[in-house]
């Protein structure tokens, strides 16, 4: 494995894998159990390698508070408190159980976003294979160091964090013991314009930080998280619904199941075109290599005659001599006759009165 690979049950990730794609349930089951079953379902139909849950409380993640501080002011959620918010969005606790079981059953990683400590010891005792680490809790090293203290994989999201921030994070988590870490480039707008993503950023924090990168992405469709592929990507996150008219908090900027599908499929094709360096020819032209130029006679000949401008063209097929052989070819004579249509070869001169042309005679 790569060194700056990571396992996720089982699942190597990595540049030299398949994209890992983890489906965001977040708020998506609007407060119904078994729309969060159908969500863990769907993803597996889908074709992800997770589906992710949020494991919090309104009140450990926020006050129960009127002040104005407390209130969210323009955007999908104008005019709630947040406390208001996260005891709509939040999934219960007793759900958790039952949803790692139908996860199990479905053959679908179940992992999830810890608010607090306390969510990650709900976590641990469940066997959650790996942590995320949420953009607005990047800033919070006391619950990072906790996370990595389970020997899991951690995951942080990077949404308006800095390059300080961002060190140390990872900082953090490599003191709390975090062998398998991973980065994911974020942009915490609800839904995020493309080109606020600024994707050069992942090769840069690869680099930065020596760890995999991913993108959690908040676009609403999939062009900016299947180029992020293309500029090393090897994790990639998007919230997903039932319904996007569902009206969940997060149900508008999300992906329905037939867009998780494309995004499976779009990333994997990306990742497989990167494939290597290589200038060979590849399988799928090897057909078409006989209809490529070459050089033919456009006339009979005798054996004896000299080739003028006109007796030799290059035209398809690919049968014959090279096109850069022409200029040698012009005012040498016949070894033996040649066919009207015939494939000019070397059969047909002297050869030692040619030298190779080589690759600097080709014009």
């Amino acid at each position: 494995m790569n060194r700056l690979d990571i396992k996720i049950n089982g699942r190597p990730i990595g540049p030299d894998h398949p994209p890992y794609v983890i489906a965001e349930m977040s708020a998506n089951h609007n407060g119904q159990l078994p729309n969060a079953f159908r969500l863990i379902e769907e993803a597996k139909k889908a074709g992800a390698n997770a589906l992710k849950l949020q494991t919090y409380t309104a009140d450990t993640i926020t006050l129960k508070s009127d002040r104005p501080e407390f209130q969210i002011h323009g955007g999908l959620w104008d005019g709630r408190t947040l406390h208001d918010l996260y005891a709509q969005a939040q999934t219960p606790w007793e759900w958790h159980k039952p949803l790692f079981e139908h996860a199990r059953q479905q053959g679908i990683t179940l992992f999830s976003s810890p608010f607090d400590t306390t969510a990650v010891d709900l976590l641990e005792d469940l066997n959650a294979p790996a942590y995320k680490i949420a953009s607005f809790e990047a800033i919070d090293l006391p619950l990072i160091k906790y996370a990595a203290s389970t020997g899991k994989p951690l995951i942080i999201s990077t949404g308006m964090a800095d390059q300080q921030e961002i060190q140390e994070a990872v900082d953090a988590a490599r003191e709390g013991g975090c062998q398998e870490l991973a980065l994911l480039h974020c942009v915490s707008g609800y839904p995020a314009p493309a080109a606020d993503y600024n994707l050069r950023t992942l090769s840069d924090m690869r680099e930065r930080y020596g760890v995999v990168t991913g993108l959690s992405d908040h676009t609403l469709d999939n062009t900016t998280a299947i180029t992020s592929v293309a500029l090393g990507a090897c994790l990639i996150e998007k919230h997903f619904t039932l319904d996007r008219k569902g009206g969940g908090p997060d149900d508008s900027f999300s992906l329905e199941p037939a867009d998780l599908h494309q995004l499976c499929q779009g990333a994997l094709t990306a990742w497989q075109a990167l494939g290597q360096v290589s200038y060979a020819r590849q399988s799928s032209e090897q057909a078409n290599a006989q209809f490529r130029r070459s050089l033919y006679f456009t006339r009979a000949m005798q054996a004896g005659e000299m080739v003028s401008t006109g007796d030799v063209r290059s035209v398809r097929p690919g049968l014959g001599l090279a096109p850069k052989w022409l200029p040698k070819l012009l005012g040498q004579r016949l070894k033996q006759a040649a066919q009207l249509h015939e494939p000019v070869g070397l059969q047909h001169f002297h050869t030692a009165n040619l030298n190779s042309p080589g690759d600097r005679h080709a014009p």
